[in-house]
């Protein structure tokens, strides 16, 4: 009889929207499902690794970025990473891309913890699929501190970036859309980003650099044959090759 493999404790620091971590938990289950079909192993309940979700209310973190008065997320952020640790959880992924501007902060805080780099990761991943040139549609947190270009860039990886309009849009879609609920905004304003950035640019891959646009932006009937890159789903395999220790 085919045997479990052997796996490690992982965690979910989540909260960062809510939405975005409960898909990203999704994303993970269905990443140790491919693992294990990919190595011969049978899928059966037994055979995925014990995880752990911190869910917590962490303040914004693209307001953090923008105005140090506003209420920051490192505290809360380590406090559940700490707790995530304390579960045993070998690695982390953090389903937020604007929060791994903290990312060093809280790989300082807890050591024990390999907490993985999201941006990192997907350029990895999209260097290894032979991408050369990748448009970014993310927060202006994100935008603001270079979070995508600094790894694109170590990877070889050319970072075409929407203009002020185009980023308006997709703070709207972002918090006003996804967060709020209104999927139907969400959709429009991504798909308006993604056309201006295809009318200027042609057949770009497009990545979606905050968790919240894979929410909306691919379920968009003037989507579909577009090339999008879902971060969140490669950081979703990166964990679970973690779990299977890989």
């Amino acid at each position: 009889m085919n045997q479990p493999p052997c796996t490690h404790t992982v965690g979910i620091l989540a909260g960062m929207g809510p939405a975005a971590g409960v898909d990203f938990a999704r994303l993970f289950v269905a990443a140790c499902e491919d693992w294990l079909r990919s190595h011969g192993h049978a899928v059966c309940d037994q055979a995925y690794p014990a995880h752990w979700m911190a869910q917590l209310p962490i303040p914004d973190r693209t307001r953090a970025l923008a105005d140090g008065a506003a209420p920051q997320p490192l505290e809360a952020m380590a406090q559940g990473l700490a707790q995530l640790a304390g579960l045993g959880a070998r690695a982390v992924a953090m389903p937020c891309n604007t929060a791994h501007a903290w990312h060093a902060a809280l790989q300082e805080r807890v050591p024990q913890v390999e907490l993985l780099h999201m941006p990192r990761e997907t350029a990895a991943a999209l260097r290894a699929q032979g991408q050369e040139r990748v448009a970014l549609l993310a927060t202006e947190g994100s935008y603001r501190i270079g979070l995508y270009e600094q790894a694109f860039a170590a990877q070889g990886i050319a970072c075409v970036l929407p203009d002020a309009k185009a980023r308006q849009w997709l703070m709207q879609g972002i918090y006003d859309g996804v967060k709020a609920g209104d999927m139907a905004l969400a959709q429009q304003r991504f798909v308006a980003v993604g056309q201006a950035l295809r009318a200027q640019h042609g057949d770009i891959a497009l990545a979606m650099a905050c968790t919240e646009i894979p929410l909306a932006l691919p379920q968009a009937p003037e989507a579909q044959g577009w090339t999008l890159i879902d971060p969140t789903a490669i950081l979703a395999r990166a964990l679970a090759r973690r779990a299977y220790g890989a």
